[in-house]
C-alpha cells in the first residue's frame, strides 16, 4: 500500500513537473476581415486625427454619411469645419480644394464618381497637376481626390468610364487604384500624406468586400508607397498584370489554370503613376510571357502604355510570344446587363488570352 502511494506521488510530481516544462504553441493572431469601405474610412478616420490640416468635402459627405457610407461617422466625430457637405457643383467645390491646399491644408475631395470629375477636369490638370512645375517648385497642391472609378453595375455609359489612363497620362498626378482592404487603407494614407496631388481610384463594386488585414495594416502607422506593385502569386508559366477588381478576376483565373499546371505570376499594379515597370520587367524575365487585364476601354489604355515600356526596355528580349490584352470593349457601356457583362473582362477572357499567349 504505502508502495502504491510512494508511486502514485512520484508520478504526480513527475506530471506537474512536465506540465511546468511544457511551451503551449503560441499560433499568430488572426487576421482582422475588413471591408475595402471600412478601410477607407479608417484610414480617413485616422488621418483626419493625426493632421489637423486634413479635411474632406464632398456631396454627402457629412451629414448622409457618403452616397457609399465610406465617411460613416467622420461627420459626427470631426464636425462642420472638417467634414463638409457641397452643393452639386464639381467644378466649384474642386477649385475650393485646390485653393485649400495651395493655401496650406491637405484637402480630400470626394466625388460621388468619378464620371463627375470631368466637370472638374480643369481644376485637375491645370490647377492642381501643373502648379508644382510652373511655379518652379514654390508652391506645392497637396490634394487628394478621390471616389469610385469605372464601371459599377447598370449604370450605363455614362456612369461606368475607367479613368486610369485618363489621369495616369497627365505629368504632375500621382494616380492610384487600389485592389483589397490593405491597399485601400495603406495607399489612401499614402496620398494624404504626399506633397502631389493624388488621384484614388476606388471601385464601387469592391466597398463591400471583406479582405483579410494582417496585423501591421492594423496599425495607425501602417503605409503603401506608392509607385510600387506587389506580386500576389508567385508563378513561373506567364505574368499577368492588373489593377483594381481585376486581381481578383487574375487570381480566380490562376486557380483554375493552376489545375492545368498553368502557374500564373499575378501583379497588383497599386499605383498606375508613377508607373512600377521594374516589377513587371523582371516577372516577364522570369516567366517570358505577359497578358495585361483591365477595365478601360483599350486604346491608349493602361495596358498599352506596359506593353510599350516592355517592348522599349530590357524585357523584351525574353518575349517567347507577344503581349496580349484583356480590356473592355471598345464602345459605350451598354445598360442591359447582358450587354455590359460582354462589354466587361471576365474570368473566362483571361484564361483563354493565357492559352491563346502559350499557345495551348
Amino acid at each position: 500500500m504505502a508502495a502504491s502511494l510512494r508511486c502514485f506521488l512520484r508520478s504526480g510530481k513527475n506530471t506537474v513537473s512536465a506540465l511546468q516544462r511544457r511551451e503551449f504553441h503560441r499560433s499568430a493572431p488572426a487576421a482582422v476581415q475588413m471591408t475595402v469601405r471600412d478601410a477607407l474610412n479608417q484610414a480617413m478616420d485616422e488621418e483626419l486625427e493625426r493632421d489637423e490640416r486634413v479635411f474632406l468635402l464632398g456631396e454627402e459627405v457629412a451629414q448622409y454619411d457618403g452616397a457609399y457610407k465610406v465617411s460613416r461617422g467622420l461627420w459626427k466625430k470631426y464636425g462642420d469645419k472638417r467634414i463638409i457637405d457641397t452643393p452639386i457643383s464639381e467644378m466649384g467645390f474642386t477649385g475650393i480644394a485646390v485653393g485649400a491646399a495651395m493655401a496650406g491644408l491637405r484637402p480630400i475631395c470626394e466625388f460621388m464618381t468619378f464620371n463627375f470629375s470631368m466637370q472638374a477636369i480643369d481644376q485637375i490638370i491645370n490647377s492642381a497637376a501643373k502648379t508644382y512645375y510652373m511655379s518652379a517648385g514654390l508652391q506645392s497642391v497637396p490634394i487628394v481626390f478621390r471616389g469610385p472609378n469605372g464601371a459599377s453595375a447598370g449604370v450605363a455609359a455614362q456612369h461606368s468610364q475607367c479613368f486610369a489612363a485618363w489621369y495616369g497620362h497627365c505629368p504632375g498626378l500621382k494616380v492610384v487604384s487600389p485592389w483589397n482592404s490593405e491597399d485601400a487603407k495603406g495607399l489612401l494614407k499614402s496620398a494624404i500624406r504626399d506633397e502631389n496631388p493624388v488621384v484614388v481610384l476606388e471601385n464601387e463594386l469592391l466597398y463591400g468586400v471583406p479582405f483579410e488585414m494582417s496585423e501591421e495594416a492594423q496599425s495607425k502607422d501602417f503605409t503603401i508607397p506608392i509607385g510600387k506593385a506587389k506580386i500576389e502569386r508567385q508563378g513561373n508559366s506567364i505574368t499577368l498584370v492588373a489593377h483594381s477588381r481585376y486581381v481578383g478576376h487574375c487570381l480566380d483565373a490562376a486557380a483554375v489554370l493552376a489545375k492545368e499546371g498553368i502557374e500564373c505570376e499575378v501583379i497588383n499594379l497599386r499605383t498606375i503613376r508613377p508607373m512600377d515597370v521594374e516589377s513587371i520587367e523582371t516577372s516577364v524575365m522570369k516567366t517570358n510571357h505577359l497578358v495585361t487585364v483591365e477595365g478601360g476601354w483599350p486604346q491608349f489604355g493602361v495596358g498599352a502604355e506596359i506593353c510599350a515600356r516592355i517592348m522599349e526596355g530590357p524585357a523584351f528580349n525574353y518575349l517567347d510570344s507577344p503581349v496580349t490584352r484583356v480590356t473592355g470593349v471598345d464602345i459605350p457601356m451598354p445598360y442591359a446587363k447582358i450587354l455590359e457583362d460582354h462589354s466587361l473582362p471576365q474570368v473566362k477572357d483571361i484564361i483563354f488570352s493565357v492559352k491563346k499567349t502559350l499557345n495551348i
